[in-house]
């Protein structure tokens, strides 16, 4: 007989509040609420309900994580009950999407901004800030005399050959933003380059040198002084956004048969123009004074403003606002060449290490025992959210007070050293990358971020370890018993060709996590149209209206979710297509169906896919494949085996 999920849908609605709901909607693995109040929602509560894994808020919506197959009948009892604006369809994340963007604040609006702007960038950066790293130990005077020779051995035609490796990003720094500011609001992204180059020509005097009386400006007409934005972040940024709300006004407005010369011209002049007359030296007049104040901030002394950056960030990244801290630090970096703040507020991550692996190690709870495992192994890469709110905020809160007070004191010992990263992009274990350019930076960012971390698992051991945490989540009595088992092994085979990435590096953080099941992750390989085949024999429970999901039992009971790509429900299907049909029963090798993934990437969406096995906990090892490999579709991607075990008898104590 089936479950009635009416209770269950009642509890849920009465927790997030049936007048806080805009609307709700569903995808394979949760349902997505569009709230008034995300703060009036009780989370811990939430998560004590039977079918509920865990909550997450994110991409504008509040997230309640129930799994597939069930979520489709808890979502229908919601839509039955009426209360609620419950959106079924293929429309239905997109109207979603739409009301959560009318919801999002202004700062939220900003926050999506900066990140859609520079995530793309940053891992030029990145890769720059190892460059210099290497340069300068290659070039440093100690590791020369340990081979014997000295820097002047260095041939000065290589040194050159060299400098274009590390000084190419940041001397054309604004040109990439204005091209990424121009991507993000549709704007044609070669315009917005052309324009950042002409930003950066060296033809016009540098800024900063021009501050500093070492070159003088271009005087146009006599009176109008001129120069460059080189290193100007905030002025690329006004740039681009000008620039690509001109193109789409003149696309609009111009005749088809002129729009193609034309728009690219009156775009280019016009925001030329208004960068030069004003604006361009107003708006990095405003950023120099921006980064003046964060860096008298930053060295406040006895480590104040240390403490007052890393205790904050934790706090930052929680409520959402932490993206605004790219732009500072890319200004920083194109200014300085050096990035003292990501330094700061790199103890966060460490902290948060500390913290969850004390829980671990003390948790009697199995629940808590591997969200803590799961969060801990996320962080060591940098993803944080599955500490964040799988354990930080999940444990009366005192895991977050914890992770508040070790990385501000960290931060602050640092800011007393004077330790700065030559880059950012990179957190937890790979962010040592960033200082291999300064033996001493090195050194004091090791010491003082391992013992950020013993700080953390000391305090955490002694003031936040919850009663939660402690209890065990139930005994089973076998006095006794006489028990047998049975192991079988079984595989999961790929259902995409690509590169294997590990399941905790995936962007979702609910998916990392492991919230909703072990797997592992692939990048597709086709830049185009790609099919999709059955990982397993068996029959499907669930095939997307959509086209983005596939769920699977197999004929020996192992439940398979295949999910294509992040979010991609919000597409409404238009990337995907379909071969097969819920309740049909298919063979490994079979196709589901096919998406493309240029139209998913297009969309500004990550194609990655997901293969999970949902039930999870009834196997007793689950092994994927080396992460970072190429897979073909069908070759061999998760180990399974499987312990029945049984009791025989159970003879009296």
């Amino acid at each position: 007989m089936a479950k009635n999920y009416e209770e269950e849908a009642k509890a849920i609605l009465k927790l997030v509040g049936e007048n806080n709901v805009d609307s709700v909607t569903h995808c394979q693995t949760r349902l997505r609420f569009v709230v008034k109040d995300r703060k009036a929602i009780d989370d811990k509560a939430l998560e004590k309900l039977p079918e509920v894994k865990g909550v997450f808020y994110g991409s504008g919506q509040y997230q309640v994580i129930i799994g597939t197959g069930v979520v489709n009948d808890v979502y229908a009892a919601i839509a039955k009950l009426g209360t609620v604006n419950a959106i079924y369809g293929k429309d239905d994340a997109d109207t979603a999407g739409k009301t959560s963007n009318e919801h999002k604040t202004v700062v939220q609006r900003l926050m999506a901004m900066l990140s859609g702007i520079f995530i793309p960038i940053i891992p030029v950066i990145a890769a720059t800030g190892l460059f210099l790293g290497l340069k300068s130990a290659a070039t440093n005077a100690q590791v020369l005399k340990f081979f014997g020779a000295v820097p002047s051995d260095i041939p000065a035609s290589l040194t050159s050959v060299i400098s274009v490796l590390t000084d190419t990003v940041f001397a054309f720094l604004p040109a990439l933003i204005v091209w990424s500011t121009f991507r993000y609001f549709k704007g044609t992204p070669i315009i917005g380059i052309v324009i950042g180059l002409m930003l950066v020509s060296p033809i016009l005097p540098n800024a900063y040198s021009v501050a500093d009386g070492s070159a003088k400006a271009i005087m146009l007409f006599g009176w109008l002084p001129v120069v460059g934005s080189q290193g100007s972040v905030l002025t690329a940024l006004v740039a681009g956004f000008i620039g690509a709300k001109l193109e789409l006004f003149f696309r609009r407005h111009m005749p088809n048969v002129l729009e193609q010369i034309l728009t690219p011209f009156l775009t280019m002049l016009v925001t030329f123009a208004i960068m030069i007359m004003g604006v361009g030296p107003l708006v990095h007049a405003i950023e120099s004074g921006m980064l003046v104040g964060v860096e008298a901030v930053i060295h406040l002394p006895f480590g104040i403003g240390g403490f007052l950056i890393g205790a904050a960030y934790p706090l930052m990244v929680l409520i959402g606002i932490h993206q605004t801290m790219i732009a500072i630090e890319t200004s920083l970096l194109a200014s300085t060449g050096l990035n003292p703040l990501i330094t700061l507020e790199a103890m966060y991550g460490f902290a948060n290490l500390g913290v969850a692996l004390a829980i671990f190690l003390r948790a009697r709870s199995n629940k808590a025992k591997a969200t803590s495992m799961g969060a801990f192994t996320s962080q060591l890469f940098g993803v944080s959210e599955p500490t964040l709110f799988g354990v930080l905020i999940r444990y009366n809160f005192r895991p977050l007070i914890v992770t508040v007070l070790t990385s501000g004191i960290g931060a602050a010992i640092l800011s007393m050293l004077n330790v700065a990263a030559n880059s950012y992009g990179l957190a937890v274990v790979p962010s040592y990358l960033m200082y291999i350019y300064n033996g001493h930076a090195l050194l004091w960012y090791t010491i003082v971020s391992l013992g950020t971390v013993v700080a953390a698992f000391v305090a955490t051991n002694a003031f936040a370890i919850s009663k939660e945490v402690l209890t065990p989540d139930g005994d089973v009595e076998t006095a006794n018993a006489v028990i047998s088992s049975t192991v079988s092994d079984n595989k999961v085979y790929a259902p995409v060709g690509g590169e294997t990435v590990a399941l905790d590096q995936v962007s979702d953080p609910v998916f990392a996590s492991g919230m909703m099941g072990e797997g592992m992750a692939i990048k597709p390989a086709e830049p185009g149209i790609n099919k999709v085949f059955a990982p397993q024999a068996g029959t499907l429970s669930v095939v997307a209206d959509t086209g983005h999901a596939y769920g699977l039992t197999t004929d020996d009971g192992m439940e398979i979710l295949v999910h294509l790509g992040i979010d991609t429900v919000n597409l409404k299907g238009a990337p995907f297509t379909v071969a097969v049909k819920a309740g049909q029963h298919v063979n490994q090798g079979d196709l589901l169906g096919t998406f493309d993934q240029a139209a998913i990437k297009k969309a500004g969406l990550d194609a990655t896919t997901i293969v999970l096995i949902t039930n999870s906990k009834s196997y007793a090892r689950i092994e994927p494949v080396a992460a970072d490999t190429t897979v073909q579709a069908g070759a061999d991607l998760l180990a399974v085996q499987r312990e029945d075990v049984k009791v025989e008898s159970v003879e009296p104590a």
